[in-house]
């Protein structure tokens, strides 16, 4: 009895202990996933930085390219670059990301900001020139804006009222590609708000000088550099630089509605040139010019709720600037300094049309500043929610003074006497027009097919003929050059993937 009595406990204990083996070799139950979750504080497309009340958007697009008989994003080849050889159609790819991270703090959102651009582009692969550029890295905090944003005198729409696909419509500002500032906005409620601020000087928002001394070329406009040009005695000094040595200050009053927008801007830009003495490496200012103010100020105007259709609108802007061009001449690379030579590598017709905020004269050293009026404007139409059209356009007028197209006219003939023999007048004043239709495509959400016609008019003030011995520039050879007014044609076609 005693056996079998063992025999039974023994087993019994045996039974536990495998048991509690088994159990020890069950899985322990893992700790609950902190899932990424929606922030629904700040519109579509924001999560929540897991184990942070922080909410980040990232986003941007894909894009792909080809334009004709322009540079890339439909830029008309005014400075003849592309057309004079011979590379007429250009192509660009690029990957746009966005990164938007925001949180509700006792002072108001604190939010980051930025946007990067790598892109490849027609020749890239021949220099190694593919480009990695931060157009925006801006923080906001209590009303401030730090870093690399749109000036406080940009519109909304920068320089697309109609939707183009050109990022070099003029008539207007043009801020896409930012601009380093610091700037304030008050909010008064009712859509009514002010913003001033201050932004640093540089090829967002200036165009340079003429200094008349050191001369012209015919085709290729004058040698204006913001650092500084290559002297007569061929020494690297910075005979004619234009610093910058004070910040712009802007400004706008918005009144924002569900009826549309109107928005007044001003800035203040200082133009200042520095001299050194020519072909020596002295450090001593020469006869430097005393600094001068220009200014810029600008209305724009968007009307919503057309009877058009649903989602139609009309944007528009007018402004004027006195040694500020680049405030109606925006583009998103840097203002051209002469306009010229359109058409392929056999045409022999040019406008001359030389951008300058000031010019310094033959005698004397005053800075001349440059009058500007500009305007643009589109009209955007959707014919439904998967196609769109818009018919854009702008009007630019440059005015130089007496003093300074004196002193243009006659270092412009010195350097037109070189080249051959010119009939006709020379004047520095010139008008540009542009008329633009877009239309798009939408099959699927995000995904857009696009297609555009430019056509740029040159309207120099300068008229008359060149018989040129010698090539003036490369591409073109001898021969009767007329110089009047030139057109241009230009087109782009573009897919878009928008994530």
């Amino acid at each position: 009895m005693s056996k079998i009595k063992s025999l039974v406990l023994g087993s019994a204990a045996g039974l536990v202990a495998i048991g509690g083996a088994q159990a020890a070799d069950l899985p322990v139950k893992a700790k609950a996933v902190e899932y990424v979750k929606v922030c629904s504080l700040y519109g579509a497309g924001f999560y929540y930085i897991p184990g942070t009340d922080t909410c980040l958007r990232i986003g941007g697009y894909v894009r792909a390219e080809y334009n004709f008989n322009s540079g890339n994003s439909d830029a008309p080849s005014m400075t003849n670059t592309y057309a004079r050889n011979g590379t007429w159609n250009n192509t660009r790819a690029r990957i746009q990301l966005q990164f938007d991270a925001r949180t509700a703090t006792e002072w108001g959102v604190v939010r980051a900001f930025a946007q990067v651009n790598p892109q490849f582009s027609t020749g890239d692969q021949l220099t190694n020139n593919d480009v990695n550029r931060f157009d925006f890295a801006f923080i906001q905090f209590a009303g401030f804006t730090f870093g690399r944003s749109a000036s406080a005198y940009a519109l909304p729409w920068n320089a697309n009222p109609g939707n183009n696909l050109t990022s070099f419509l003029m008539g207007g500002p043009n801020f896409d590609g930012g601009v380093w500032n610091v700037q304030y906005t008050w909010q008064f409620g009712n859509g009514f708000s002010a913003t001033v601020g201050v932004d640093e000087q540089s090829e967002s928002n200036r165009v340079g000088l003429i200094n008349a001394t050191n001369g012209l070329t015919v085709f290729n406009g004058y040698t204006n550099w913001y650092n500084g040009v290559t002297s007569s005695t061929g020494a690297n000094q910075a005979v004619q630089g234009y610093y910058g040595g004070a910040v712009d200050v802007v400004g706008n009053l918005k009144l924002d509605q569900a009826w549309g927008l109107i928005q007044v801007s001003g800035a203040a830009h200082q133009v200042r040139s520095n001299y050194l003495t020519d072909g020596t490496a002295s450090p001593y200012v020469v006869n430097a010019p005393a600094d001068k103010w220009g200014y810029a100020v600008n209305l724009g105007l968007q009307i919503k709720n057309l009877p058009t259709g649903p989602g139609d609108d009309i944007k528009f802007t007018v402004g004027y600037t006195e040694g500020a061009l680049r405030y109606i001449m925006g583009s998103s690379n840097a203002t051209p300094r002469n306009i010229g030579l359109f058409g392929g590598s056999d045409s022999f017709k040019f406008a001359t049309a030389p951008i300058a905020d000031g010019v310094i004269p033959l005698v004397g050293n005053e800075i001349q500043l440059t009058k500007g009026f500009g305007l643009n404007g589109g009209f955007n139409h959707y014919w439904n929610a998967n196609w769109s059209s818009s018919v854009f356009g702008s009007y630019t007028k440059i005015d130089y003074n007496d003093t300074a197209a004196a002193s243009l006219g006659t270092a412009w003939a010195a350097a037109a006497k070189k080249l051959g023999t010119f009939t006709g007048t020379y004047n520095p004043d010139f008008n540009i027009a542009q008329v633009g239709v877009v239309t798009s495509w939408t099959p699927v959400k995000g995904l857009t097919f696009s297609g555009e016609a430019l056509y740029t008019n040159v309207d120099g003030s300068t008229k008359g003929t060149l018989v040129a011995g010698t090539g003036p520039v490369a591409g073109h050879g001898p021969g009767t050059y007329t110089i009047g007014s030139q057109d241009i044609w230009s087109g782009s076609l573009r897919v878009q993937r928008n994530f």
